[in-house]
């Protein structure tokens, strides 16, 4: 029997600098979209798929980010107080109990593979999960949901792939295809960030993965590769060629960048036409607009 994936690693070391002057003051990883900050999808995410332990790699200038996920009495008295419980159970939801979550710093910016060999001591011998928040996945069923059911099934390390066009190929890990089964594929190799006109797919990694200790183990030799950092799909590689098999998952769903400015508004509209309070207003703003607009040309 497989050993059930209970453990994410969060990697929120970044400066977000794409989005200053905002990130100067407040971590990237809580700005919101519409009402929730990007970190609670990728939590709320992680618990449908049953994640137990949390592990935050985080920096120097991410304290508000722990303090979002502690309890805030005063608060809760004022709603509490008023009357208004369907906020407090809002924020309620939002506490993570002693012990369910941990932080550790990542003192200098090595890459996403530095970020992941960073909680190795929170891991011990089993599988894991990575989850990069920047990555909001819109899904009927959430994304590391469905790949923790497909990982029962194959075991071997998993990531989750999305097909991107021919031109943008130098902006991912690309898999190197040996057999495509549809929603899963076996893969003979991964390359990062390959130039257009060289990768050997267009099927690109993106911030889900289900992980062996073994990647671990290569992550230990620190080896850099792309960009001169320590790249986790370098590891993920090397954990294959020592003979693990490596799968990418077709998840169903839309994937947001929500580490660009366009991929971050793209997102806010998304997810305030999918909610009821919401979507009228908003579509009849950006009808009127659009109109407004085409009068105009």
């Amino acid at each position: 029997m497989r050993k059930r994936v209970t453990k994410a690693i969060f990697p929120v070391a970044g400066l977000g600098t794409r989005f200053l002057p905002a990130t100067k003051s407040v971590p990237k990883e809580i700005m919101t979209l519409v009402d929730r900050p990007l970190v609670q999808y990728a939590i709320d995410e992680a618990r449908a798929a049953g994640i137990k332990e949390f592990i935050f790699v985080t920096s120097r200038g991410k304290n508000a980010l722990e303090d979002y996920f502690d309890n805030a009495p005063q608060l809760e008295q004022e709603l509490r107080k008023k009357g208004k419980d369907e906020l407090l159970d809002i924020l309620k939801s939002t506490n993570m109990d002693s012990g369910e979550i941990a932080y550790i710093r990542q003192h200098k910016p090595l890459g996403l593979g530095h970020a992941v060999w960073c909680a190795r001591r929170f891991i011990a011998n089993e599988p894991f999960a990575v989850i990069l928040p920047d990555d909001v996945i819109a899904a009927e069923k959430p994304c590391l949901q469905q790949m923790v059911e497909a990982f029962e099934e194959t075991g071997g390390n998993m990531v989750a792939a999305m097909e991107v066009p021919d031109d943008r190929t130098n902006a991912y890990g690309i898999l190197d295809v040996k057999e495509d089964m549809g929603s899963i594929v076996s893969t003979k190799g991964m390359v990062e960030k390959p130039e257009a006109g060289t990768a050997p797919s267009n099927l690109a990694v993106i911030g889900r993965y289900i992980l062996t200790p073994t990647v671990l183990q290569k992550l230990n030799k620190k080896q850099t590769g792309a960009g001169g950092e320590i790249q986790l799909t370098d590891a993920i590689d090397a954990a294959r060629e020592d003979g693990e098999e490596v799968y990418g998952y077709r998840f169903r769903g839309q994937r947001f960048d929500c580490g660009s400015k366009a991929g971050f508004l793209q997102a806010t509209v998304a997810f305030a036409l999918a909610r009821d309070d919401l979507r009228d207003d908003l579509w009849n703003y950006i009808s009127d607009t659009v109109y407004a607009d085409k009068a105009a040309q």
